[in-house]
């Protein structure tokens, strides 16, 4: 067993740089203490190493994860980078070696930290996307469906298939605000790319009218008498309404964005 480091880890913050982390641990027999992305701030004196991605490197664990670990890791590892975890890369790696230790059975060990940590990630993050799938809304630009979204994790990878699916014959862009990033998709084709501002021309007449429509209809509808904002929150929650179009909500333009978390190999949307 690899005694503990001091050492800190910076990668390109893809997620085959942070399985190229995984195969420097094992050849130099350390565990950092941190995994970091190129260009974090860290206030430290302590000792750090840049780990160059080396797609052969990440290949090898990308293939002996199923292998030795199984299917089922391989899964939450994949799921659990795209969340908001805090430290989420040096999790990852801990369980990778708990994995290559103990063999598939890892991932029924719950009551170990670093298990039960990644796993209650992955359900925040699949529960995110699931109340995505809802809220999510449209409105209608040049003849393409255009919706902004501002998630906590990294869920436009999940949201793919659902809306390729959904919408197999129209032309739509899921922009997500907080991590700079968009799904776009024309017909039976999709990628996901960077978005560092989107900018829209403003609401033609119809497009406007049917938003004004929806928000007539989302009032009218409401029993006055059981009106339960508290209610409401629990199933709709706050954060999600400025992006809905009947609380007034909608697409804001320009808007910042942010680094690419996923890097080169896309996750299978599953």
């Amino acid at each position: 067993m690899p005694d503990g480091s001091t050492v800190i880890y910076y990668y390109d913050g893809t997620f085959d740089g942070l399985l190229c982390c995984v195969f420097e641990s094992y050849a130099q027999r350390e565990i950092p203490l941190e995994i970091v992305p190129c260009g974090t701030e860290q206030t430290t004196f302590l000792p750090s190493r840049e780990i160059a991605t080396d797609p052969d490197q990440a290949d090898r664990v990308l293939c002996s994860i199923p292998v030795k670990i199984g299917d089922e890791a391989l899964r939450l590892v994949q799921r659990a980078f795209l969340t908001c975890l805090p430290r989420k890369e040096r999790h990852i790696l801990l369980f990778l070696r708990l994995g290559y230790h103990f063999g598939p059975q890892v991932t029924n060990m719950l009551t170990n930290d670093t298990v039960s940590t990644l796993i209650r990630a992955v359900r925040h993050l699949e529960n995110e996307a699931h109340l995505l799938k809802g809220f999510i809304r449209f409105s209608v630009f040049n003849g393409a469906l255009v919706s902004e979204i501002g998630p906590k994790n990294w869920v436009l990878p999940l949201l793919a298939r659902h809306f390729c699916e959904r919408y197999p014959e129209e032309h739509f862009l899921i922009y997500d605000r907080n991590h700079g990033m968009a799904l776009v998709y024309r017909p039976h084709q999709f990628r996901i790319v960077p978005i560092e501002a989107l900018q829209l021309p403003e609401p033609d007449e119809e497009e406007q009218t049917y938003r004004e429509l929806w928000q007539l209809f989302y009032k009218t509808i409401e029993i006055q008498g059981r009106h339960n904002p508290k209610c409401r929150m629990s199933h709709m929650p706050k954060r999600y309404w400025e992006y809905m179009t009947e609380f007034g909500g909608g697409l804001r333009s320009p808007a910042g964005g942010a680094q690419n978390p996923t890097g080169c190999r896309e996750l299978p949307p599953r």
